[in-house]
């Protein structure tokens, strides 16, 4: 009889330690404006992610962050240039397809440091583990780091603010408490956004939380965006009309008598 009680209680042991979990964590983030509204004005917006990691028990080795902001995809044609006869022409091009308009990866510190090469690939951290497909004849594959018209790509929207990659974009202002801005240029893309916030822990990725904003035009813009589109033969003759029209006036005005 005892020994059939002990069996129970050992059984009863072993399922209540299966079912609790030992030292969850929790991650929570959000991002201080969710709509982003771009007028004739607009020279750019700056963001701010912030987040907290819910947990019981606390590491001592403390928690790493790594967020990676993603705007829409649309097709880019990078092309390389030449010097032929003394002038400088486009020599070749390739295309990339359903690739990011803005990009970027924020962390509290260098991602070699947070998790290993192939955590880092798997995961798809870093902008040189970011997929970039490009059509070169009539296949579409992502080309290797080195590859120059990738590389070329990468820069040309880096330096436009763009794409970036800060390793010092995210700080702790406590041991559970974070922020990080996101800086938005003149020239980013109306659209939403997606904003992947991932916390790891000795190399490893214990916990994600998804947020995303909206950058959308209003006024005058938005008005000709959508008549474009929702009336586009009634908005190129209207378009054809001002033209000509244009064009008289200014025969008028300037004319020689």
């Amino acid at each position: 009889m005892r020994s059939k009680a002990a069996l129970i209680l050992l059984s009863v042991t072993v399922l209540c330690a299966q079912s609790a979990p030992a030292a969850a964590q929790r991650l929570i983030a959000s991002i201080s404006n969710h709509r982003v509204m771009v007028t004739s004005s607009f020279t750019g917006a700056d963001l701010v992610l912030f987040g907290a990691i819910e947990t019981n028990t606390p590491r001592r080795g403390g928690y790493d962050i790594v967020a990676t902001i993603t705007g829409p995809r649309q097709n880019a044609i990078t092309f390389r240039k030449d010097r032929r006869l003394g002038i400088w022409l486009n020599v070749d091009s390739r295309e990339f397809e359903n690739v990011p308009s803005y990009l970027a990866v924020l962390a509290n510190r260098e991602l070699d440091e947070i998790a290993s090469a192939d955590t880092r690939r798997r995961l798809q951290l870093g902008l040189e583990n970011i997929p970039l497909t490009q059509r070169a004849a009539v296949t579409i594959a992502d080309a290797a780091a080195d590859d120059p018209f990738r590389q070329a790509f990468l820069r040309i929207n880096m330096q436009r603010g763009l794409y970036r990659e800060a390793m010092n974009g995210v700080t702790f202002m406590a041991p559970l408490l974070f922020r990080a801005d996101i800086p938005l240029p003149a020239g980013v893309s109306v659209g939403n956004y997606e904003v992947d916030v991932r916390l790891f822990a000795d190399g490893a990725m214990i916990a994600r939380a998804p947020s995303a904003f909206e950058v959308y035009k209003a006024g005058f813009e938005q008005f000709v965006t959508t008549t474009s589109r929702t009336h586009g033969f009634l908005f190129g003759l209207v378009t054809a009309v001002m033209t000509l029209a244009t064009g008289w006036i200014g025969s008028v005005v300037f004319r020689r008598d």
